[in-house]
């Protein structure tokens, strides 16, 4: 997710990118650029890492969710809760400002009124009894149609979870894909529970919700990244994680193998990335270590793309974006063969984010880094299931995705991922931008205008006037309305008066809802940003400081063998990354093995690093693996007294020589108790 182009013009020719032009009723097929890991290092971190036929985005003769596109008459339906003292209507912007009035003529009819001639926008539409009173109200979106199909590398993502938040309803499913579409979304996430899909060891069930909402997205050129977080009770290990832990990795990994397997096959053309884990490094989703998230990415990887070699496989996704520990770990197992790209989250100012992602650019190697849940807690004025925000902070998230989807891009990340599209209330927070009948808060404009202006988007640089440092302008590469143009995304973190240089030729100028203003950016800045459209290449006039990146490229093969350490969950220490050990008394290690290729390897494993003060007997094993074999390597672990601050600091590593099936390694911190 931390970006900058590093593609020389022969590789350029080189690097293709085929765009399947067949498609059936139901569902996509991706296509993986053909590329070799080494000459991965040399190609563009923008690119699109798979490609869906889509089309132009149109609206539904029944415009799911009050959404518009410009030119069309919008047809406000009553809501089902409509009063039968409605008499009136009043039609309201985003200031609340009242910009139509008119009457309730037919009760009976389909539509409560037809407005003609709205521009693009967010609306509130009121319903008034004879006194003025408002009984009822509900909310609508005119949307700028789109002059192409989303690019297949455009960076405005977002996450819908759909197969949880309309779970088994597959005409909420179906209204998800289309407005997500309707915004101009490239990637859209989605949520799957490993216990609930597969209840037994041998058991898959035929249909289920996740089936039909890939079926939707794909069907409405949506690539669809799908992330599990949870283990089937008869996957756990009881003996190490107790029982009911289903937030806990399943300890043999030739389960989530077989697993990781079958979705690639499953989901085929449907779904074209998945995250093996969601934020498996705090205590909500498991309480992993480095060294368990590894291994666990590792049989993943292997999984996946055992089932289908052009699926992208994620990191498993942190909640933020790691500590040191983490990258620290990352590099020591040698991770960077087994993920195609480096998933965080965070939910931290954007000014935050160039210190924030600093972890993860390292850790990333090269690949893309994706964001796959970013967004702002804003607490909730009213009850469940409709928990409404504030007027003031429905315009503080509208104007918190413009800042957010910028800053992002500009401190390395390739794939940004609003969090969230439906309705979302939890402990108080409300995340969404649909209410709970999936009708617009004015996030989803803002988010609209992001995938119009920002479509096929790379980041420039940015500019901090030395004379106004409140004032925050991004440049980027894009392709709003169909051409090649350069983007400003301009803000100010407080109320000031500042404005472009007027040597800057200005196209057009928008407001962060989309809306047209007049050719001259204002010079009243705020929190609100305005996009300001400029030819081609006129951003390389101002002063840019350039946009971060992921850190250089490592090449090598995934092997098909796996190292891991087993450890008793209560032994986890996660601010040291590390598992806890007495000192002064031998602990005996569950060390594994796995092979999983399909024919039989042989080779030595050789503990390559142990901290001073600590002793691992034995510190070499000779074995052979068949094909999916899983082999317990007998191993005892000390620390004296004189090596506590030693064991603290240091890893263990072990490195493994299977000839041909690789070098595998396994790096993990064991630390006094």
């Amino acid at each position: 997710m931390q970006n900058s182009r590093l593609l020389s013009v022969t590789l350029k020719v080189l690097y293709f990118v085929f765009l399947v032009t067949v498609m059936s009723v139901c569902r996509g097929q991706e296509t993986a650029p053909q590329i070799t890991k080494d000459r991965q290092s040399q190609t563009d971190l923008n690119r699109a890492l798979q490609t869906i036929p889509r089309s132009i985005p149109t609206a539904p003769p029944e415009h799911p969710g009050n959404v518009f596109l410009l030119g069309e008459d919008v047809n406000i339906k009553f809501p089902k809760e409509i009063s039968n003292k409605a008499v009136g209507w009043r039609l309201l912007d985003d200031r609340r400002a009242v910009i139509r009035r008119g009457t309730i003529d037919d009760k009976k009819s389909k539509a409560l009124v037809t407005i003609g001639g709205l521009g693009i926008g967010w609306y509130r539409i009121e319903l008034l009894d004879a006194a003025g009173k408002v009984v009822n109200w509900t909310t609508a979106a005119v949307l700028a149609r789109l002059a192409e199909p989303v690019p297949q590398d455009s960076p405005v993502c977002v996450d819908s979870a759909t197969s949880w938040f309309a779970a088994n309803e597959p005409v909420r499913q179906e209204r998800f894909a289309q407005l997500a579409a309707l915004a101009g979304v490239n990637w859209i996430r989605d949520r799957m529970s490993w216990g609930g899909f597969q209840r037994g060891p041998d058991k898959l069930p035929n249909k289920t919700t996740y089936d039909t909402a890939a079926t939707f997205q794909a069907r409405y050129g949506l690539k669809v990244l799908q992330v599990f977080h949870d283990t089937p009770g008869w996957a756990l290990n009881e003996q190490l994680d107790g029982k009911r832990r289903y937030k806990r990795f399943p300890r043999n990994l030739r389960l989530l193998y077989k697993f990781c397997k079958a979705m690639a096959q499953r989901y085929k053309g449907r779904v074209l990335a998945w995250e093996p884990w969601n934020e498996a490094n705090i205590t909500m989703f498991g309480g992993h270590t480095i060294d368990e998230m590894c291994s666990h990415q590792k049989a993943a990887y292997l999984g996946y793309k055992a089932g289908n070699p052009n699926l992208t496989v994620c990191w498993n996704v942190y909640a933020g974006a790691g500590t040191r520990l983490h990258s620290e770990g990352v590099l020591e197992n040698e991770t960077w063969p087994y993920f195609e790209t480096y998933n965080i989250h965070s939910y931290q100012k954007p000014d935050n984010y160039l210190k924030q992602f600093a972890p993860a650019r390292e850790a990333a190697c090269g690949r893309p880094i994706w964001i796959t849940e970013c967004g702002v807690r804003l607490l909730s004025k009213t009850g469940r299931p409709w928990s409404e925000l504030s007027q003031e902070d429905e315009l503080k998230q509208a104007k918190f995705i413009a800042r957010s989807y910028a800053g992002s891009l500009f401190a390395g990340v390739n794939r940004h991922f609003f969090f969230i599209l439906g309705n979302f209330p939890e402990r108080g927070v409300q995340f969404g931008l649909l209410r709970n009948d999936q009708t617009p808060g004015p996030g989803y404009v803002a988010l609209a205008a992001l995938g119009r202006f920002l479509a096929g988007a790379t980041c420039l640089g940015r500019w901090v006037p030395e004379n106004n440092p409140s004032v925050r302008v991004y440049a980027f590469h894009s392709r709003p309305d169909g051409r090649q143009r350069d983007v400003l995304v301009i803000w100010a973190e407080k109320p000031t008066t500042w404005s472009l240089p007027t040597s800057l030729p200005t196209e057009a100028v928008y407001d962060y809802l989309g809306r047209p203003l007049v050719k001259n950016t204002p010079t009243k800045m705020d929190s609100a940003a305005v996009f300001v459209l400029l030819p081609k290449g006129a951003a390389r006039k101002l002063p840019l400081e350039p946009p971060l990146r992921s850190s250089a490229f490592r090449g090598g093969e995934a092997s098909p063998v796996v190292l891991q350490l087993q450890m008793h969950n209560n032994s986890t220490k996660l601010d040291q990354q590390a598992h806890t050990v007495p000192v002064g008394e031998e602990t005996n290690l569950r060390l594994f093995a796995y092979n999983f290729s399909n024919k039989a390897v042989s080779g030595t494993i050789t503990a390559e690093h142990v901290p001073q003060g600590c002793k691992l007997v034995p510190d070499r094993w000779e074995i052979t693996l068949e094909p999916m074999e899983r082999k317990h390597l007998p191993a005892r672990f000390s620390i004296n007294a004189s090596g506590r601050d030693a064991a603290s600091d240091g890893w263990i590593k072990l490195q493994g020589d299977f000839a041909d099936a690789g070098q595998p390694a396994l790096a993990f911190r064991l630390v006094p108790k």
